[in-house]
């Protein structure tokens, strides 16, 4: 596709992964996007103190336009994006996503794509499968194409069964000129690190792949950064580190013997889900310890580019029998991996396509 689109985005944050754990999602393949000579504006809510809590200045790569959390200023966001090439709809905003997924459909016209992008397919569509009245149900068949941050097949058709024209996964990837090796940080020095925000469907395996990993293991030390988790009971070999900037993500991962990825319930249970995490920390060379999901062959290699998990137990075992030496090899294996074909460049390479399909598709 040789067009350069006018983009128009609208998600939780581009400038703020504060509450936000697809910020770098959206980065990364944003500025591959521009990089490839489309443009677009950003539209994002003042929600949740993320202004507050910015990773990084509006860039150079994007245009960001914030609006107040209201519903005035949605629609005036709406309006602003009238015309332009494509509109995307990202799931998970926080604010009036009910609102924004019906009205940006009128936006719809020749000339103008309309996408959803569901950075949470599986809860998605397990909302959906349990209410037959939920408001986005009918929608589904009225966006040109469903993007989704994972979930492979087993998404695919269930989109496509609930009416969806096109499901087509666009994955996490790896942005390397934002996440890659760095020196160690004694900030951040431990056997076991793991970075996530306390959320419902995440809280109990955190509980099973982390923090029993931690009473089982009491000589070694374990770290533990995200929001939401300095009032849970936590053994004394977990040091708490609350919110970790993504300027301290290079670190973060650099430095542990190992860094742990724990799936949410739902992205497990569909597989084909990996989140940014895993990229962030295979493109910093880190040796990465994964609960076990369908799929991960597709992106790294158990045993040899990763170490994967049934339980808490196996967490342990591994890192056990995990030397300096081996965490070292299993992190330059995963990173060369996740270069050669997991970049955001990738990534931006294949949503293209798609969109020049579906621009023929229109002609036609």
């Amino acid at each position: 596709m040789n067009t350069r689109l006018n983009i128009a985005f609208f998600g939780s944050s581009l400038v703020s992964a504060y509450w936000n754990g697809a910020a770098t999602y959206y980065r990364g393949l944003v500025r591959a996007l521009y990089d490839r000579g489309h443009r677009i504006t950003f539209h994002e809510p003042d929600a949740y103190e993320r202004q507050q809590h910015r990773d990084i200045p509006d860039p150079a790569w994007a245009r960001v336009v914030v609006y107040a959390a209201h519903e005035e200023a949605a629609l005036k966001a709406l309006e602003e994006a009238r015309g332009a090439d494509l509109v995307i709809k990202a799931s998970g905003i926080g604010v009036l996503d009910e609102l924004l997924e019906c009205a940006v459909l009128d936006l719809q016209k020749p000339g103008t794509l309309v996408a959803f992008l569901d950075v949470d397919a599986p809860a998605t569509l397990e909302r959906i499968h349990k209410n037959p009245a939920d408001p986005f149900r009918p929608l589904i068949p009225r966006y040109d194409v469903v993007l989704t941050y994972g979930g492979g097949k087993p998404v695919v058709k269930a989109y496509l069964a609930a009416g969806a024209r096109q499901c087509v996964p666009i994955y996490n990837a790896l942005d390397p000129r934002t996440h890659h090796p760095v020196p160690k940080d004694e900030r951040f020095a431990s056997d076991l690190a793991f970075i996530g925000n306390r959320l419902p469907d995440r809280e109990a395996r955190v509980e099973e792949f982390f923090l029993r990993v931690a009473e089982l293991l009491p000589a070694q030390r374990f770290l533990l950064g995200g929001n939401g988790w300095a009032d849970k009971p936590r053994s004394k070999n977990i040091q708490y580190v609350g919110h970790v900037y993504t300027r301290d993500h290079n670190a973060f991962n650099c430095t542990p013997r190992a860094v742990l990825n724990v799936n949410r319930e739902s992205m497990a249970q569909y597989g084909f889900s990996p989140p940014t995490r895993v990229f962030e920390a295979a493109g910093a060379g880190a040796c990465l310890i994964t609960d076990a999901w369908e799929g991960i062959e597709l992106f790294l290699e158990p045993g040899r580019e990763v170490l994967v998990a049934g339980n808490g137990r196996e967490v342990a075992e591994h890192l056990c029998g995990l030397t300096e030496e081996r965490s070292r090899t299993i992190g330059r294996a995963a990173m060369q991996r996740i270069l050669v074909e997991h970049t955001y460049a990738h990534r931006a390479a294949q949503l293209e396509a798609v969109l020049a399909g579906k621009q023929r598709e229109v002609a036609a």
